[in-house]
């Protein structure tokens, strides 16, 4: 079912387009968390640090596919909004083609570099063959989590965020039965946990796929728009690339810090997953929020009404900073607890794994409100076409976390490690927020000047 976000109250729109986003978001991580749970209760403390040992690199490379094939929804969304429906299917059929290139050429790379990256990374020896096994067989899976998130991205390009978020509840479900299946009965240990995964994505991604071209004829390309054209192919990488690399480039800021936390030693590695698991929980409402303001900004962009986009932003702002303000406590005075969830009392250095977590996220909980500022900031610039820009507050976010990692690692420890993103969001916000006010200016001009030509 499609939506039509350039009429009617703004909030409820956007709430209600990222109330079903949201759950799926929280289901996706249910996938990690499934395995970091089962995993640490009944493999230990080393297994999960061999989950959590290349956290980084996970980020920096699915975040590259998740962010390129949300960026191919943008000019999607604006055709949609605007009423161009044959421009809307051409950038469906080209999201297809390119997607597919995408996903054989970041397979094979990954695939083939997977024991360098460990190498890098500075992985302690006593978890690398877990963690080699479960990146390896996750890169092997990259074609599934590209094709779920394109499906994802144009079904809610045109107003549809249930259809993506049904997907992920079967594939959740399936993939929390594939995970006791693979690790207690068949005890495939860290590599069990990776299969699950994949094999849960890509009952997503070909069952989406499956559902557009059979519930969705608006967005079902036909026989005469199915070719390559040289304008569409960069129009379509023009603002999907540089989403992709945003969550690329601060990848490389994460790595670092990754690559001095595995150094500490494998104690703070297995605090330090448990408390990654915890916040990519926490951040599913920033990120539903910003994605439901990002697909409104879009629609209404492209029905020329800059009104309700600002409008639209601000009241995304709000809720996201004031949500960041109540999960921040839950972090503050709630870390130890959460954490409790992951490690057995009796495992080893299970105190001092507790400690390392909590305090990681007690740090952060401080600062969590500015995640409100960033991420919805950030995809309203790009709603609006300015995917560069939005892009280099990922490159803000990545010089901060090596400053911090770099400079002062070496007299505090893993305190450094826990003020890292902290850093990262304090440099991104500055940049960001001025220049989202500046991109509300030029896309006015655009619209301007394309009504007076």
């Amino acid at each position: 079912m499609t939506n039509d976000m350039t009429t009617g109250k703004i909030l409820p729109l956007i709430l209600r387009f990222a109330f079903p986003v949201f759950i799926g978001n929280l289901l996706q991580q249910v996938y990690n968390l499934t395995d970091a749970v089962i995993v640490g209760r009944y493999l230990g403390t080393t297994a999960i640090a061999g989950l959590g040992a290349s956290s980084s690199v996970q980020f920096m490379v699915l975040g590259f596919c998740i962010g390129l094939s949300s960026g191919f929804g943008v000019p999607t969304a604006k055709y949609f909004g605007a009423g161009k429906y044959r421009e809307m299917r051409s950038c469906v059929f080209h999201s297809l083609v390119l997607a597919a290139g995408l996903a054989v050429l970041v397979t094979t790379l990954c695939t083939v570099l997977c024991a360098s990256i460990l190498h890098v990374l500075k992985v302690p020896a006593e978890i690398y063959p877990d963690a080699y096994s479960y990146l390896l067989i996750l890169f092997f899976g990259l074609p599934f989590t590209i094709l779920y998130n394109l499906d994802a991205s144009l079904l809610r390009a045109v107003g549809d965020s249930r259809t993506p978020f049904y997907l992920l509840v079967f594939s959740t479900i399936l993939n929390v039965l594939l995970d006791l299946l693979c690790i207690l009965v068949l005890q495939l240990g860290c590599a069990g946990a990776a299969a699950a995964t994949v094999i849960a994505q890509a009952v997503s991604g070909i069952g989406g796929l499956v559902i557009i071209w059979k519930k969705f004829a608006i967005l079902r390309p036909k026989k005469e728009e199915c070719h390559l054209v040289k304008a569409r192919v960069k129009e379509m990488l023009g603002v999907g690339v540089p989403v992709g690399l945003q969550f690329s480039i601060t990848g490389i800021g994460n790595m670092v810090m990754q690559s001095a936390n595995n150094a500490l030693g494998s104690c703070y590695v297995s605090g330090f997953t448990v408390g990654i698991r915890i916040k990519s929980l926490t951040m599913g409402p920033f990120d539903a929020l910003a994605t439901g303001v990002s697909v409104f900004g879009s629609q209404n962009f492209g029905a020329g009404k800059m009104d309700r986009v600002r409008e639209g932003l601000k009241k995304g702002v709000t809720i996201g900073v004031s949500y960041g303000i109540l999960s921040g406590l839950l972090l503050i005075f709630g870390g130890t607890a959460m954490s409790r969830l992951f490690i057995r009392a009796d495992a080893y250095q299970a105190e001092a794994v507790l400690a390392a977590s909590a305090k990681y996220l007690r740090c952060m909980g401080y600062f969590y409100w500015l995640l409100g500022i960033l991420n919805i900031v950030r995809m309203a610039t790009q709603s609006l076409g300015f995917s560069g820009r939005a892009m280099f507050a990922g490159v803000m976010e990545m010089f901060a976390r090596i400053a911090v990692c770099t400079l002062l690692i070496g007299s505090l420890g893993y305190t450094a490690i826990c003020f890292a993103d902290q850093a990262a969001w304090v440099a991104a916000v500055a940049y960001i927020v001025p220049i989202c006010a500046y991109s509300l200016k030029a896309a006015d001009k655009r619209l301007h000047s394309g009504r007076d030509a």
